[in-house]
């Protein structure tokens, strides 16, 4: 029995090389990118930290990831496949009645599609809370529907019930 050995060929290396480096990147192993609003009043701040230290380990199945810069304004899970920032100013659409929303353990969120130009997927916004929380979800991981139920805990849990003037 003859064992016959086929020379690598060059073209098969960068694929092999591309195969590896993406087996070591599984959502949660990531950092995430995530710009922390801007500098929002101390009492929103406040809120926002307690939020932070509150909110669940996994969402969606996904594993809390870092952000980067670190901020208690912010939170990522799975890379940025989810990614949270708090004490987002008050965003226009709030105005609007006819926007579309959701109740999820007593929190409510404002719904927005994001256009698949922009990388599809949702956003949703809290209101009638003391500091508004804006959750961008990429369109891959947009289908859970309980993604909401453990951050809406953590949202009622920190932050009251209120409008927000900021």
């Amino acid at each position: 029995m003859t064992l016959h050995r086929r020379p690598l060929r060059l073209p098969a290396l960068p694929v092999l090389v591309a195969v590896l480096a993406l087996a070591g990147c599984t959502p949660g192993d990531a950092e995430a990118r995530v710009d922390p609003p801007p500098t929002p009043p101390a009492d929103v701040a406040g809120f926002c930290a307690a939020l932070h230290g509150e909110l669940p380990e996994k969402v969606a199945g996904l594993a809390r990831a870092e952000a980067a810069p670190e901020s208690d304004l912010t939170a990522a899970w799975g890379g940025s496949a989810i990614v949270l920032r708090c004490g987002v100013p008050k965003p226009p659409e709030m105005a609007d009645p006819k926007q579309e929303g959701v109740e999820v353990n007593g929190v409510r969120w404002l719904l927005e599609k994001v256009p698949d130009s922009a990388g599809g997927g949702f956003r949703f916004i809290t209101g009638m809370r003391l500091a508004y929380t804006e959750v961008r979800v990429d369109k891959e991981h947009a289908t859970d529907a309980g993604m909401l139920v453990g951050l809406s805990t953590a949202v009622a849990k920190t932050v009251p019930e209120g409008i927000s003037s900021y």
